[in-house]
C-alpha cells in the first residue's frame, strides 16, 4: 500500500507540471526528477489530503451538477416550451471558453453540494442575472443573485461607500447559499417551495400554504393560492433549465466543447493596499478576466475576497507560476516526462518510434487524438488502452501524428 501512495502521489505531482507554456524552457532530465523527489516529501501520505486540484474537467462539473438534482430525471411535460426556448441558449454559453459562466457554475454546484442542498438552486443565476457577476436591474436589482440592497443588508453581505457586496461573487454566493439552506429547511426540504420563497419571501409562502391547509410536508406548491405567477413560474424556469442541459448531454458539439480543463474558482483574500490588477499581475493571472469576476473590486480595499483560479500551495513564488489568458490551466515549469503511477503505458511509450504526450490535468483520450489530429481508436491502441480507460496525469502516451 504504501509503495502504491508513493506512486500515486508522484504521479500527481509530474501532471501538475505539465502544462507548460509555449515561450517556458523545460528543465533538464535529472534536475526535473530532482525536483519532483524533492517536492514529493513535502506531500501528505494520506491521498484524501493531497493538494486539490487547480483545473479539472467541464465534463466533471455537469456530473457534479446532475448528481446533486433532487429531480433526476427532466419531466418533459411539466415545462413549459416558452421556458425552454428562452434558456436554449445557456448550453452554449457553458461550451464557450471564453465565457465564464462554466467556471462560476462550477464554483457555485460546488457551493451548494458542500452544504448539502440540491443543485437546482445552481440554476438561479442563470434565471436572476445569466451568471453575469456584474448584472444591474434598473429597478434595483445588482449582481449574480440579483440581491436588492435590503436582502442584501439582511443577509450580511457588505455594502458600503464605494464597495456594493451584491457584485462580489463571493459574498454573494455565501450569502446566498445561507438564505437557502434556512429556506430548504424551514420547508422542509421541499426545493420547490424554497425557491418560490427566495422570489417571492418566506412569509407569502407560509401564508399561502395555511390558505390552503398545507403544510410543507404534503403541500402542493404548484396550486398555491395567493401568489404572483412570476412566483410559480420560477419553479417552471428552473425545472425548464434543467431539461434544456439534461438535453444538451446528448448534444456531441457541447459535449466535445466541455471536454477541456475548467479553472476551479475560489475566494482569495486581497491584500490590503494592492489593486485587483496588480494582484492579478503577481499571480500571473489574467488581468481582465478576473475584473469581469470582481466587479465590486474597483481600488485598494482591506479585507475583501476576491473571486480567482485556484493557485497552488508548493511554496513557490507565484510569480512563477502561469495562466492561460482563456483561464483553462495554471501551469508550472515542466519536469522531464517521468511515469511511475501508471508503468504499463510508459513502458509500452518508450519501445518502438513515433511521438509521445504526458497527460495534463482535465485531458481526455478524446482531446488529446483531437489535438494531435488522429482517431481516438488508434490512439488507445498503440497505448494497449481500451474505450474504458481512465488517463491521469503524468501518463505518457505514444502516438504518430497524421500527415
Amino acid at each position: 500500500m504504501k509503495r502504491r501512495g508513493l506512486s500515486l502521489a508522484l504521479g500527481l505531482l509530474l501532471g501538475a507540471g505539465a502544462g507548460v507554456t509555449a515561450g517556458a524552457q523545460s528543465l533538464p532530465a535529472s534536475a526535473g526528477l530532482t525536483q519532483n523527489i524533492a517536492s514529493l516529501a513535502a506531500l501528505p501520505a494520506d491521498p484524501a489530503a493531497l493538494p486539490a486540484p487547480l483545473t479539472r474537467n467541464g465534463h466533471q462539473i455537469f456530473t457534479s451538477f446532475r448528481e446533486g438534482l433532487a429531480m433526476a430525471q427532466c419531466d418533459a411535460d411539466a415545462t413549459s416550451p416558452r421556458w425552454r426556448k428562452q434558456f436554449a441558449h445557456a448550453p452554449s454559453r457553458l461550451g464557450n471558453v471564453e465565457d465564464d459562466a462554466l467556471p462560476l457554475f462550477g464554483y457555485v454546484v460546488d457551493e451548494l453540494r458542500a452544504e448539502g442542498l440540491p443543485t437546482e438552486f445552481a440554476l438561479i443565476p442563470f434565471v436572476e442575472s445569466g451568471y453575469r457577476p456584474g448584472a444591474r436591474n434598473a429597478s434595483g436589482p445588482a449582481g449574480l443573485w440579483q440581491f436588492i440592497a435590503t436582502t442584501a443588508r439582511n443577509h450580511r453581505v457588505p455594502m458600503e461607500n464605494g464597495y456594493d457586496g451584491r457584485l462580489s461573487a463571493v459574498d454573494s454566493t455565501r450569502a446566498a447559499v445561507r438564505y437557502l439552506k434556512t429556506l430548504y429547511g424551514m420547508f422542509g426540504g421541499d426545493w420547490q417551495l424554497a425557491v418560490m420563497a427566495y422570489n417571492a419571501g418566506e412569509y407569502r409562502i407560509l401564508q399561502a400554504l395555511r390558505r390552503a391547509g398545507m403544510n410543507a410536508q404534503n403541500a402542493r406548491p404548484a396550486e398555491l393560492p395567493g401568489l404572483s405567477p412570476i412566483t410559480h413560474a420560477y419553479v417552471e424556469k428552473l425545472h425548464a433549465l434543467a431539461c434544456v442541459l439534461e438535453q444538451a448531454e446528448k448534444e456531441p458539439d457541447l459535449m466535445a466543447a466541455l471536454d477541456r480543463p475548467v479553472p476551479v474558482l475560489r475566494g482569495h483574500a486581497l491584500p490590503a493596499g494592492t489593486t485587483l490588477a496588480d494582484w492579478s499581475a503577481r499571480n500571473a493571472l489574467d488581468p481582465a478576466r478576473i475584473a469581469r469576476l470582481n466587479p465590486a473590486v474597483t481600488g485598494k480595499r482591506a479585507g475583501i475576497r476576491v473571486l480567482a483560479p485556484a493557485l497552488p500551495d508548493t511554496g513557490i513564488d507565484p510569480g512563477s507560476l502561469a495562466m492561460a489568458a482563456s483561464g483553462s490551466v495554471a501551469t508550472l515549469p515542466a519536469p522531464a516526462a517521468v511515469d511511475v503511477a501508471t508503468t504499463t503505458v510508459a513502458a509500452t511509450s518508450n519501445a518502438g518510434s513515433g511521438r509521445r504526450h504526458t497527460v495534463r490535468s482535465g485531458e481526455s483520450a478524446w482531446s488529446i487524438a483531437r489535438r494531435y489530429g488522429i482517431p481516438v481508436k488508434t490512439l488507445l491502441s498503440r497505448n494497449n488502452l481500451d474505450a474504458k480507460a481512465v488517463l491521469r496525469p503524468g501518463m505518457v502516451l505514444r502516438f504518430e501524428e497524421s500527415r
